[in-house]
């Protein structure tokens, strides 16, 4: 496998719930983060926010009010505070959604482990206070005005390594 190297990657860290984003080599932004309450997997079914290289496939939810439930990848018009209260117990996807694309084969890309198929995203959350700790359902999730200024930084093609 051959990766070109890119300006921007992200550096994702499940033992301390945190991210960092890198420009030319330096850290030029950190983030408190949660990962998967499970342990990590790149395995379909898992929950298990999964290792390994990947990049950022797309980027949805251009302007985007902070705090705009996404389903199936499109804004409901909902505020997380408008949703009903069976709803809001759940993990929904907010603000902005940085959906990513494995490119380990084998490991994280393709049958029965792809990251892209499964829907593993870098998102915002409804459970900001559960930030910090793993929590997830399998994706990096974040605090709103974060995953918002991570969003407005990135690109799509850009490397996401989580360890």
């Amino acid at each position: 496998m051959s990766i070109t190297p890119k300006e921007r990657c992200l550096i994702v860290s499940i033992r301390e719930q945190a991210m960092v984003l890198l420009r030319g080599g330096q850290i030029v932004d950190r983030f408190v983060i949660s990962t998967s309450k499970n342990p990590p997997s790149c395995q379909a079914d898992s929950f298990g926010t999964p290792t390994g290289l990947h990049c950022i496939g797309d980027k949805i939810g251009t302007g985007a009010p902070e705090g705009m439930v996404f389903k199936g990848r499109v804004g409901t018009g909902e505020h997380f505070n408008e949703v009903s209260a069976e709803a809001a117990a759940g993990n929904l996807i907010t603000s902005r959604i940085l959906r990513l694309r494995g490119l380990e084969p084998g490991k994280n890309q393709g049958p029965d482990c792809d990251s892209y198929a499964r829907y593993i995203y870098i998102h915002g959350s409804n459970h900001e206070d559960r930030i910090g700790q793993p929590f997830s359902g399998g994706c990096v999730e974040m605090r709103n005005p974060d995953v918002i200024r991570l969003f407005e930084q990135v690109q799509p093609g850009d490397l996401v390594w989580i360890a």
